[in-house]
């Protein structure tokens, strides 16, 4: 690995602070770790606490290329890896019988060769230049299928991979890599065992706040703490989905957008979209525990001045 990596916990706290990233001291424990270490990064949690921005920061603030790979239900090795050019290599084909080229042997070398080879997220990682090793993004993991874990138990494990046309590719540096999953299923052990773990929960409301407070920036003193304390009064309640950080830093700047100085229950049923994501949620706040919630956080807010 190169010298622009963090040298201790204190260097990664303020390499992540530095791009307006909000880590407690386990989450710069468990990164710097992973970084001095070469193992993978594997983060857990519910959808919009930040796992995902953790890998844009990274790549941002050491200057390394950001390969992503968005995970989803039948995603395949072709997919992930590397596929074949076929409609250039029929051309190939077509021109070399052509041109009376009946050598079959030359003509499969020259069409299974680099030139026809289609690099998929993971390969591109693995020939990253060495110097600026990327960081790789294998986000929302959860979304696969068992057999494509196990094909990564050989990039995880060696950093190479095997293409039977070309042999073994092997990473010069290896990537520095961050699996996300939103625990939709669990992951074998096997690929757990190659990573560092961390599970990334919502933050406390100190910790919300200053992240409001550097994403949401127009957001006055006052609306930022009380839409803080509702959000984190409706993550105590029974909702199909609480919000995440993101939906607390979209409504933030949503109301900002409307100039909202304070919350009041009619912009807080005006603007529920933006926060929860399904009617169920939404039609219960709107019954009136929405009103009740904001009540509460005002007094809470009033007694604690």
């Amino acid at each position: 690995m190169t010298s622009n990596l963090p040298t201790s916990i204190a260097e990664t706290e303020r390499l992540l602070d530095g791009a307006d990233y909000v880590a407690d001291r386990a989450l710069a424990t468990v990164l710097f770790l992973s970084l001095k270490m070469g193992r993978p990064l594997f983060l857990e949690g519910e959808a919009g606490v930040g796992k995902t921005e953790i890998a844009k920061v990274l790549a941002k603030s050491l200057d390394r290329p950001l390969i992503r790979l968005q995970c989803y239900e039948g995603l395949d090795v072709s997919s992930a890896l590397y596929e074949w050019n076929y409609a250039a290599q029929m051309i190939e084909i077509r021109m070399r019988e052509a041109s009376g080229d009946t050598d079959k042997d030359a003509t499969r070398s020259e069409i299974f060769s680099e030139r026809f080879l289609i690099r998929r997220p993971i390969l591109q990682a693995l020939e990253g230049q060495p110097g600026r090793a990327p960081v790789l993004l294998i986000d929302e993991l959860d979304r696969t299928d068992e057999a494509f874990e196990a094909f990564l138990l050989e990039v995880l494990s060696d950093n190479q991979v095997t293409i039977p046309e070309l042999g073994t590719i092997r990473a010069e540096e290896p990537p520095i890599v961050i699996i996300t999953t939103n625990r939709t299923r669990e992951i074998h052990d096997a690929l757990k065992r190659r990573c560092l773990y961390h599970w990334v929960d919502y933050p406390q409301a100190d910790r919300e706040l200053e992240i409001v407070k550097r994403k949401a920036p127009r957001a006055n003193e006052e609306l930022a703490a009380e839409l803080v304390a509702f959000v984190q009064r409706l993550r105590r309640i029974d909702l199909f989905k609480a919000p995440g950080v993101a939906e607390t830093i979209d409504w933030a700047n949503a109301l900002t957008e409307l100039n909202v100085v304070a919350l009041d229950p009619a912009h807080v049923s005006d603007t529920l979209g933006v926060l929860l994501k399904y009617q169920d949620d939404i039609q219960r706040l709107e019954r009136g525990e929405s009103r009740e919630i904001l009540t509460q956080v005002k007094r809470d807010l009033a007694s604690a001045s």
